[in-house]
């Protein structure tokens, strides 16, 4: 017999009542989704900072400066609570403990439950489909220095614009610019841009990120090392770890088809499990977790960055005319976020171009939008 909890069942199964742990996620999800409507009225934001405070005013901002353990704490959770439910969550999620920011604690709890989106073919479809629908012309390359540089237009007016010069395989080329924008982490070891002749300088990122493992396993898995006696009785599906757990694993769970709400092994009676783990899994460790397997997959990257509140995030004007999207990824690292930073600095972008210092960083914009209706 299998048995299928979604996470609110569980937290009423074992801890009573979870209408706090619900209230505490919805009001923050209910705030967050302001930032949609001051999207659809063109509104910008030329900090991250500002960006929350607009949607949460000082509760958000007061989240990003403390860890999630400290905001759970002084709303009243429990400990237990806090180690075997939200503990659990952030490993699988962001591969850290409750020492995470809370903001980025509050969307890695918006996430546990059931209901989540995903896309058949792989999430990768998101950004094709965006930029076939933007007619963007795409160079595949990889961006080496951006400088900034004078030119003569052809109207003789000399004008400030950015060479980004870029490799394609073996050849190096550059083109210029009027408005770049970095949507990369600039961390040495995923993007490595430098920026020349800059004034004042770009300032130096500190934005330090995760190391994570996924292992992608098709196998028997041994259902013994988790020693519960209730294994038995049903299949496992997801397995999630403590923050004292002995295991060397973050989280372990089957892979399913985004058509199926019960995955379905192969017709050898295996399935495919994803492992989240710290460092890569030796063969030992793989046998102690599968009875018998037949492949393992392993890639190891730099997931999301690594939280330690309270957080600066980087500034999104770099420069005139130079904007950085992924500085939001200090508050809280997804798709999501990354889609909301691109739309901010694209509308910020456009703003300043145009000089339109009225719809950048205004305050109280719930209320005025709402006495425009």
């Amino acid at each position: 017999m299998k048995v299928s909890l979604s996470f609110n069942d569980a937290i009423s199964l074992i801890y009573a009542p979870p209408s706090s742990y619900l209230i505490w996620c919805l009001m923050a999800i209910f705030l967050f989704k302001r930032i949609y409507r001051y999207q659809s009225h063109d509104y910008a934001f030329s900090t991250v900072e500002n960006l929350l405070h607009s949607l949460g005013g000082d509760d958000f901002l007061r989240m990003l400066n403390r860890t999630l353990l400290e905001t759970l704490q002084k709303a009243g959770f429990s400990e237990k609570f806090l180690d075997e439910i939200v503990a659990p969550v952030m490993r699988v999620n962001y591969g850290q403990s409750t020492n995470i920011n809370g903001f980025v604690g509050a969307v890695s709890l918006a996430c546990a439950d059931s209901g989540l989106w995903a896309v058949k073919g792989g999430n990768k479809l998101i950004c094709s489909g965006l930029l076939q629908a933007s007619k963007s012309n795409l160079i595949s390359g990889s961006v080496m220095y951006i400088e900034e540089k004078t030119r003569t237009k052809q109207t003789g007016t000399p004008t400030k614009m950015y060479e980004v010069a870029y490799q394609t395989g073996s050849e190096t080329h550059s083109d210029f610019y009027d408005i770049v924008l970095v949507a990369t982490p600039l961390n040495r070891k995923m993007s490595n841009i430098t920026f020349l002749n800059f004034d004042p300088p770009i300032e130096e990122f500190h934005q330090y990120y995760q190391y994570i493992v996924t292992t992608l396993i098709k196998g028997n898995l041994n259902s013994t090392i988790f020693n519960s006696r209730a294994l038995g009785k049903f299949d496992l599906s997801t397995i999630l770890t403590t923050d004292n757990s002995d295991l060397f694993i973050n989280s372990i769970g089957i892979v399913s088809s985004v058509r199926e709400n019960n995955p379905q092994p192969s017709e050898d009676g295996t399935y495919v499990w994803k492992i989240f783990s710290q460092e890569t899994l030796t063969k030992k460790q793989i046998l102690k977790l599968f009875l018998s397997y037949d492949y393992a997959v392993k890639q190891q990257w730099l997931a999301y960055p690594h939280y330690k509140p309270p957080e600066k995030c980087p500034s999104i004007i770099l420069h005139d005319r130079l904007y950085y999207l992924n500085g939001i990824e200090c508050a809280a690292s997804a798709m999501e976020m990354s889609a909301i930073a691109a739309h901010n600095a694209a509308l910020l972008a456009y703003h300043r171009w145009n000089g339109h210092t009225d719809m950048i960083d205004q305050e109280d914009l719930y209320e005025k939008l709402k006495t425009e209706l």
